[in-house]
């Protein structure tokens, strides 16, 4: 049975693409973004299978 690792990082609206690549080269799945405490921002979840 595969075993999952997860992840909420904020992510700021003007600086998306380089947010998610960093963590998409660490080997991160996005799975949902959603509205953060501002209009600026927004959360991320994450998830990666365990080593």
């Amino acid at each position: 049975m595969k075993k999952w690792e997860y992840l909420t990082a904020p992510l700021l609206i003007h600086n998306t693409k380089m947010i998610l690549d960093n963590f998409g080269s660490d080997g991160w799945e996005l799975v949902q973004i959603v509205p953060g405490p501002n209009a600026e921002n927004l959360v991320a979840y994450f998830k990666r299978e365990k080593a």
